[in-house]
């Protein structure tokens, strides 16, 4: 159902009151032109007052004699009946009226008068004498040619048709031009967005409280989203070319020492060991930033990865592996990505090994928050300030930059934040005195 501010309702109510003032504009026009084309024309009315003086001028010449013989002469030239009568409907002619004549007088009608559609025959039009309205009147047929209203079915279809579709036209205009000026708004947006992608769409049309308003604040943010991955895409390059060249340096240095072959295929080793390491992470890291897909996620024992972790990280630094710790239940359970999740407990172990001092302890603690497992890893290290607390997750972040040997690139940790992202989940650190406690939240799988 699209909601109150929704352009629906707004659409809808256009086009309801289209078809209102459609429909009330019709019946006006329809009624209007039909009550003007069913009066006489002047040209009707001078001819009818015409006859009307030639029998009041025969009435006074030669009295009934006249009026009759000027009827006989009328009945010549004008088809239909006509009568000459007094104010009570006698005849003025000596001839007694018909029973059609009769009728006729008793509903004829006036010069101004509205005609009927309905007529079977010419109606009877009355016409008193112009100079003696008192002395008499002549009733006459009107003439088939005067008849008004011959072309009003022409009439009624154009305005029943024609007059409805122009209103329609312009009510279609008044909804694209209400619906284009946003569009193109946006159109614009998009093409300036190409060339300045530091470019917003402006707040008139981001305020709007309908669907234009909605796409206005998806292209904002996914503008700044794009002008962030961009921004990042050229940092981390940057910082990569960075990182490169080091080894690099300490290659053509080895290259140019004395060093014998043995120990000149050692420093090698090692210098292309940590470069793999760097493209590694990097690559790690933009795919992170990249994919779009959600993580197929499903339910996953912290205890029993946790395990796979600990294997990993012993081999690897030589530590016994009861130094690492861990104060979970053996029910918890989170709702994740396998890959994804054992790749931020590794980046977060060997970032607080990297860390600790000789003989610390990496202990994973954690406890169920409603629908959420709180997860976080505690180390023994010198913690970081405070104000670092954040930056240490951007790529490159080394609190030590002097120490470039041991103390990795600085990618751990901003792969650890994507993939919990990419889980739907929370990461954020904060000092533990001593030590540093990453946490971790995600959604629970299972019961307490």
């Amino acid at each position: 159902m699209p909601g109150r501010h929704s352009l629906f309702w707004r659409l809808a109510l256009v086009l309801c009151l289209s078809a209102v003032v459609i429909v009330a504009c019709s019946r006006w026009v329809t009624i209007w032109v039909a009550n003007q084309v069913v009066l006489l024309s002047d040209q009707a009315k001078a001819e009818m007052l015409g006859y009307a003086h030639e029998a009041e001028a025969a009435w006074r010449a030669g009295g009934e004699q006249g009026v009759a013989a000027w009827l006989a002469e009328l009945g010549q030239r004008v088809p239909g009946e006509a009568m000459v009568v007094d104010t009570a409907g006698r005849s003025l002619s000596g001839t007694p009226l018909t029973d059609n004549q009769i009728a006729g007088f008793r509903f004829q009608r006036e010069l101004d008068w509205r005609m009927s559609f309905r007529y079977r025959e010419m109606p009877f039009i009355g016409m008193p004498f112009p100079g003696a309205p008192d002395q008499g009147r002549l009733v006459m047929q009107l003439p088939p040619e005067h008849m008004p209203g011959g072309a009003w079915p022409l009439q009624r279809t154009l305005i029943l048709t024609l007059l409805p579709g122009i209103m329609a036209l312009l009510a279609v205009i008044l909804i694209y031009w209400r619906i284009m000026v946003p569009l193109r708004a946006l159109e614009a947006q998009v093409h300036r967005f190409r060339d300045e992608p530091a470019s917003r769409v402006e707040t008139t049309l981001t305020e709007r409280r309908d669907e234009f308003g909605e796409l206005g604040r998806s292209f904002n943010s996914m503008a700044e989203r794009v002008s962030g991955l961009l921004a990042s895409q050229r940092q981390l390059l940057h910082d990569m070319s960075h990182e490169l060249r080091t080894p690099l340096s300490r290659l053509n240095v080895a290259l140019d020492s004395p060093l014998d072959e043995p120990a000149l295929r050692q420093r090698v080793a090692t210098e292309v060991d940590k470069m793999r390491t760097l493209v590694d992470d990097t690559l790690a890291l933009v795919w992170h930033d990249t994919e779009q897909r959600g993580s197929e996620t499903g339910p996953l024992s912290v205890r029993e990865i946790w395990d796979l972790v600990v294997d990993d990280a012993a081999f690897e630094s030589g530590w016994d592996p009861l130094r690492f710790r861990c104060q979970l239940p053996e029910h918890a359970m989170v709702l994740g990505n396998l890959n994804d999740f054992a790749l931020t407990l590794e980046n977060l172990v060997r970032n607080a090994i990297r860390h600790s001092p000789v003989n610390g302890e990496v202990v994973l603690h954690g406890n169920r928050e409603g629908q959420y497992w709180h997860l976080w890893l505690a180390d023994q290290g010198p913690g970081v300030p405070e104000e670092r607390l954040e930056s240490i997750f951007a790529p490159f972040v080394r609190l030590d930059p002097a120490r470039t040997t041991d103390s990795g690139f600085g990618l751990g940790l901003s792969i650890a934040r994507r993939a919990v992202i990419r889980q739907a989940g929370e990461l954020w650190a904060e000092n533990g005195h001593p030590g540093l406690r990453v946490h971790v939240r995600l959604a629970a799988a299972g019961n307490v």
